[in-house]
C-alpha cells in the first residue's frame, strides 16, 4: 500500500498561477455569457456587436441594429482562417466585443477564439438571435457587413 502524501502548499500554488496565466503566460480573460437584455444594455452603450453568422442568415431573420456583419464560417467543414484578423478592423483586442449567431453555438466557439487572440472582455450572446426574437427585440436589414 502505497502513502500519498499532500503537494506542499507553494507546488499547488505555482500549479494554480500558472494555469490562470495560460500558455504564453498572458492572464486570459473569460468568455462572459449574455442574454438579450444584456446584449440590448451593451449596445444601447455603444460596445461592438458582432453577428458571424452567414449573409442568408441575417437576410432571413435580419440583425441586431448597429451590429457589424462578419462571417464566422466559410462553410460547413470550417472558418475563416483570416476571421480574427477581420474581427481586429472593426475593434481592438483591448476593447469589449459581442459575438451573436443564430443559437449560440459558433458565438460561443468564436468568442473562445478571440479569447485566445488576446482579447480582453469577450462577450456572446446565449440562444443567439433566435433568444433576441423571441424576447420581442427589434431587428433591422443587414447591410454593413465589412
Amino acid at each position: 500500500m502505497s502513502t500519498q502524501f499532500p503537494a506542499p502548499r507553494f507546488f499547488r500554488s505555482a500549479v494554480l498561477c500558472t494555469a490562470a496565466l495560460g500558455v504564453g503566460g498572458a492572464l486570459r480573460a473569460e468568455v462572459i455569457d449574455v442574454d438579450a437584455a444584456q446584449l440590448a444594455r451593451m449596445a444601447a452603450d455603444g460596445v461592438t456587436v458582432v453577428d458571424i453568422r452567414g449573409a442568408d442568415e441575417w437576410r432571413a431573420t435580419g440583425v441586431v441594429q448597429g451590429s457589424r456583419q462578419l462571417t464566422y464560417a466559410i462553410d460547413a467543414q470550417g472558418r475563416d482562417p483570416h476571421w480574427v484578423d477581420k474581427v481586429k478592423t472593426i475593434v481592438r483586442p483591448d476593447q469589449p466585443v459581442v459575438l451573436i449567431c443564430r443559437s449560440g453555438v459558433r458565438s460561443a466557439a468564436a468568442a473562445r477564439q478571440l479569447d485566445e487572440a488576446g482579447y480582453k472582455k469577450v462577450y456572446h450572446v446565449l440562444g443567439g438571435i433566435t433568444a433576441w426574437i423571441n424576447a420581442g427585440r427589434p431587428v433591422v436589414p443587414p447591410g454593413n457587413t465589412p
